[in-house]
């Protein structure tokens, strides 16, 4: 049995914001000279742990800030740590890192068990930005109240602020904000899921994962030691497991970026999905091909019968891209597969796999 699971999502997004840089996010392409916009892998990551902490109705795990007081009294900012506790199911899939100041305590990290690439244009043709300006414009009001202040940080009185207006063309009720940028098209985003330590926690005393206190706890919580490639590691039981991965494959499934920006939300729905153990054959199941008949211009493409993927095309897609097979449960069979591929693995028994 192989021990990676590859997925691409392809989405939609229409005149909206994934992260605020200028606007929005973007990186420029060489090859077709465009400004193509982006969301990072940490965010995807961080929407796909918000959204499996919500599907298992319990809170993430606890960060601590840490601040240092100098001899004049001055705080500043110090460490961050995380929890680094697998009994965390966003620490189990998010990995952590903490590294003590001073170096008296061994530092302690957890790769994630879950590769996530940042979510870009599926073609550079087929993804841009738009600049629009915007006014936050409250004339109709006449209960608004103005405050005009000198350089002492006086309030001017109303005689002083209509002095101050004659012969400007100017309204202080409303604020011009220009070029703000905007993303539209679709949208690729690739995710590896590693089998191998999805469910396993290293016992390596030379690189460690986790603190003695917690290997106790685990144990005591019925974690199962065993061996996989990577040495000794302790494995999440059977009911952990049970309770994990159907929310997990909820949250691959249907994890979705929100802006902070209400004028901008987009439903940014999934079109589609492709599953595989084929790193090569993921990347080819959803992709774009060059018209030949039109100047820059692309094709969106899924291929829905590729031997090795199982692609999942929902009834949305059919209106962008040529399909054959979309269906209104097409999201939800995407889901059960990933269940059954994350359950039928043997995560006790790594090293007897054939």
């Amino acid at each position: 049995m192989k021990d990676t699971i590859y997925i691409r999502t392809l989405k939609r997004a229409e005149h909206t914001v994934f992260c605020v840089a200028d606007g929005q996010k973007t990186y420029y392409d060489a090859q077709f000279n465009r400004r193509i916009p982006y969301s990072s892998g940490q965010q995807v990551k961080r929407s796909l742990l918000d959204t499996l902490s919500r599907e298992l109705h319990e809170m993430p795990s606890p960060t601590t800030f840490l601040f240092d007081i100098n001899k004049k009294g001055e705080m500043k900012e110090g460490e961050v740590y995380a929890s680094c506790n697998p009994i965390f199911s966003d620490q189990l899939f998010g990995g952590w890192m903490k590294a003590s100041k001073g170096g008296d305590r061994r530092t302690i990290k957890r790769r994630s068990p879950l590769s996530i690439s940042s979510m870009r244009g599926l073609h550079p043709l087929l993804s841009g930005v738009e600049i629009e300006n915007l006014s936050f414009d409250r004339t109709d009001r006449s209960t608004n109240k103005v405050i005009v202040r000198d350089e002492n940080n006086n309030a001017l009185s109303e005689e002083q602020i209509n002095e101050l207006l004659v012969g400007k063309d100017r309204s202080i009720s409303r604020k011009w904000i220009p070029n703000n940028i905007r993303a539209t098209g679709l949208f690729v985003q690739d995710m590896a899921i590693d089998l191998r330590r999805l469910f396993s926690v290293s016992l390596s005393k030379l690189e460690p994962e986790i603190t003695q206190e917690t290997e106790d706890v685990l144990r005591e919580e019925g974690w199962i030691e065993s061996e996989n490639e990577f040495g000794r590691c302790l494995v999440a039981p059977v009911s952990v497991r049970e309770r994990l991965i159907p929310a997990l494959a909820y949250s691959i499934v249907n994890w979705s970026i929100t802006s902070n920006q209400s004028r901008t939300f987009s439903l940014m729905e999934t079109l589609a999905i492709s599953i595989s153990d084929n790193a090569n054959k993921i990347a080819g199941s959803i992709r774009a091909k060059l018209d030949n008949e039109h100047e820059n211009k692309a094709k969106p493409i899924i291929e829905e019968e590729l031997q090795g993927v199982e692609s999942f095309v929902s009834l949305s897609a059919g209106g962008y891209i040529n399909t054959k097979q979309e269906s209104a449960e097409a999201l939800d069979f995407a889901e059960q597969s990933l269940i059954n591929k994350m359950s039928e693995y043997d995560y006790e028994h790594q090293l007897e796999m054939v």
